[in-house]
């Protein structure tokens, strides 16, 4: 289709000709397996036909298939109690700590697929190449063409389909496409650069002095972890906000023949052919260096530019979900950061499905972009930076959002535990996944919901049991 028709049929259309008995729902996705099954679960729930494309073959170390961003060692941040889907709850399997390891959490969306049947609506290795709008056979309404490429039957063989879909939701994820700070000296350094996305293990760090860049959950894990092989460890970071002071306390319980300078004020300033890495401050190392940060991307979305990603602000969404002139044929889950994950997608994915059976109904097209503007010039007037338009860190918005749009409940008892855990972190990285004490309060919600039985979670052994 032509840019200038499309653009006015998806104005006049998109949001006005949905028909939810006989409607097919596409789901592209990349990269881990942790929300999408709840997003293509709610859909169903909802009585939709739904096709879920994963571009990967369901290893999250990347060792088949696309390169996900994994490393070995990850253990979750955030406790098993809060995480897990509503009537399902991540009980202890293999690895019965509080935060286990990644394969645990696997394991536990692998679970959760058989229970439901889910499998047989997802295409593992399926990749989507463009998405697009065009008017439907004689009746007017706006369908969306997916181009997808899909492992033939012969090695090397890739077969390339076109199907027609009622509605997209993008659940793309955020960790597909990363992201390099711009340092002078970059692209003439003789050193080593990577980025977290390719971290999998420290081996190669032996007896090496490496600079981490960037200072959030995966460098903090990172760095803690290239201490028992590298020779020196040294931290970049432009500023303490978002960053545990509790990583420094970790890292202090590591000695090293030149301690990591201290932040604030001791990022990066220029790279040099010679592998010198120049701090700020004045101060120089020769080191490898890593980075942690990512940008959003959606390569195949066709929208005649009415979805666009402007400094990783993706847009304009209402509500971080619907781009207004195209919903709800349109809709992204996953794009905020800083939430209760997967259950903040999970509640995004509920809204969905929803609107789109017609439960639910969305503002007009000019209040939802009304509704957008007025909260980038909000984040805008406080100083946000744009390229952090969906990190939200705000659990009364979280419960006002799934209380407001879908009926969710709100997470009472699981905010103090939240919050304590945040705590944990800050107070000392290295140590809060196995060292923690519950108030009553949570107690009495991990009680209430079959988590205690005389005895903490943590109490278990290793396979779960007694």
């Amino acid at each position: 289709m032509s840019k200038a028709r499309g653009s006015d049929n998806l104005r006049r259309d998109a949001r006005l000709r949905v028909h939810p008995s006989t409607a097919r729902w596409c789901r592209p996705r990349r990269c881990a397996w942790s929300a999408p099954a709840s997003r293509g679960w709610q859909l169903r729930r909802e009585g939709h036909g739904v096709t879920v494309m994963e571009q990967s073959g369901g290893d999250p170390l990347g060792a088949a298939g696309v390169h996900s961003s994994i490393y070995a060692s990850v253990r979750l941040i955030t406790p098993r109690e809060i995480i897990g889907v509503s009537g399902f709850p991540f009980y202890p399997r293999n690895d019965g700590r509080r935060f286990p390891a990644h394969g645990e959490f696997l394991r536990y969306v692998r679970d959760f697929c058989d229970a439901f049947g889910l499998m047989g609506a997802v295409r593992l290795n399926t990749k989507v190449l463009r998405l697009s709008l065009v008017p439907g056979d004689g009746d007017g309404v706006m369908r969306w063409v997916v181009r997808c490429a899909k492992q033939g039957e012969d090695e090397g063989e890739v077969v390339t389909t076109e199907e027609v879909f009622d509605a997209v939701v993008v659940a793309v994820g955020q960790y597909s496409k990363p992201w390099l700070p711009t340092i002078n000296g970059m692209d003439k350094w003789s050193r080593r650069q990577l980025h977290s996305h390719s971290y999998r293990v420290p081996d190669s760090f032996q007896d090496q002095v490496v600079v981490v860049v960037g200072f959030h959950e995966s460098g903090m894990d990172i760095a803690l972890e290239l201490l028992g092989v590298a020779s020196q460890v040294h931290v970049s970071v432009k500023s303490m906000d978002g960053v545990s002071p509790g990583v420094f306390k970790a890292l202090s319980r590591h000695p090293q023949p030149a301690p990591a300078p201290a932040p604030p004020g001791n990022y990066i300033d220029c790279l040099c052919e010679d592998g010198q890495v120049v701090i700020a401050d004045g101060s120089g190392v020769v080191a490898d260096a890593q980075g942690e940060k990512y940008d959003y991307s959606f390569p195949f979305l066709d929208t005649a530019g009415l979805v666009t990603v402007d400094d990783n602000r993706v847009g304009p969404l209402f509500e971080h979900t619907f781009p207004p002139a195209l919903a709800p044929l349109l809709s992204f889950v996953g794009a905020p950061k800083k939430v209760v994950v997967p259950l903040f997608y999970e509640v995004q994915a509920r809204w969905v499905a929803q609107v789109l059976f017609g439960r639910r109904s969305l503002p007009p097209v000019e209040d939802m972009l009304r509704a957008v503007e007025e909260y980038n010039r909000a984040r805008d007037a406080a100083g946000v930076p744009k390229r952090l338009t969906h990190d939200i860190f705000d659990l009364e918005y979280c419960d006002e959002f799934g209380e407001k749009r879908c009926g969710f409940p709100r997470l009472e008892w699981k905010k103090e535990l939240l919050w304590s855990t945040v705590t944990g972190m800050r107070d000392d990285m290295e140590s809060f996944r196995d060292d923690y004490h519950d108030s009553d309060l949570v107690r009495e919600g991990l009680r209430s919901q079959g988590w205690l039985d005389g005895r903490a979670p943590q109490q278990k052994d290793q396979t779960g049991t007694e």
